[in-house]
């Protein structure tokens, strides 16, 4: 399933992340890409280990977990680093498929699930959309800031060369505690609906009781 999470980032949180990306030192992005991608990418990351980049991850992650369509379009067991990415003209990252395994020994992560978060706006930088390939073909995505796509991390997709302007943007993955992207699906639809009802007791119960029971049924702990 992919799936647009309008709005993530407000405007005034917009313009502290790049305040801070705008001092934090950047270094080859082709640190933190997997043996095979590491030959098609080519653009600059903040700093892992600087402070503030540690304190940026943080301020996003508070965003995602109160945003009211991530947790239930995910379902959540772990979250990744997240890696705020910088592609100047020239810059891009080609076709290539996100590692199954992501971390270290004792503290690994299964990517079942990416997610893009769109910093700079589309009209600010040329080219740099984030390309996702399924059998209906190519979709090519450039949102406004603020705004993020979540996909399959198991999909090939691409980030199309930079010809102008500066793209930034906050990467992550998620570890869900359902593997099934279908049952994620189904557990997500039921969820929407029953925001959606008002004044029905009953049916809002009902459709909790259903949620939480197929929870029961597929999650892995």
């Amino acid at each position: 399933m992919m799936l647009l999470i309008e709005k993530l980032l407000s405007p005034e949180d917009l313009a502290q992340v790049r305040a801070e990306l705008a001092v934090i030192p950047f270094q080859d992005g082709r640190a933190t890409a997997g043996p095979v991608a590491r030959t098609v990418k080519a653009n600059d990351q903040a700093d892992l280990n600087h402070p503030r980049v540690q304190a940026l991850e943080t301020f996003v992650q508070d965003a995602l977990w109160r945003h009211p369509a991530f947790e239930p379009a995910t379902r959540p067991a772990r979250l990744s680093r997240l890696l705020f990415s910088r592609y100047r003209p020239g810059q891009t990252y080609g076709p290539h498929t996100d590692d199954a395994l992501m971390g270290q020994a004792g503290n690994r992560l299964r990517a079942d699930i990416a997610f893009t978060l769109f910093l700079a706006e589309p009209d600010s930088y040329e080219g740099g959309a984030l390309t996702i390939s399924s059998p209906a073909g190519e979709q090519a995505v450039k949102l406004a800031a603020g705004d993020a796509i979540v996909y399959p991390a198991g999909t090939i997709h691409y980030v199309a060369p930079v010809t102008g302007g500066e793209r930034l943007a906050c990467v992550g993955w998620v570890q869900s505690l359902l593997r099934d992207a279908g049952q994620r699906e189904i557990l997500f639809d039921l969820a929407m609906a029953r925001n959606r009802l008002s004044g029905a007791r009953e049916d809002v119960l009902l459709l909790e009781k259903t949620i939480s029971n197929l929870l029961r049924m597929w999650a892995q702990l």
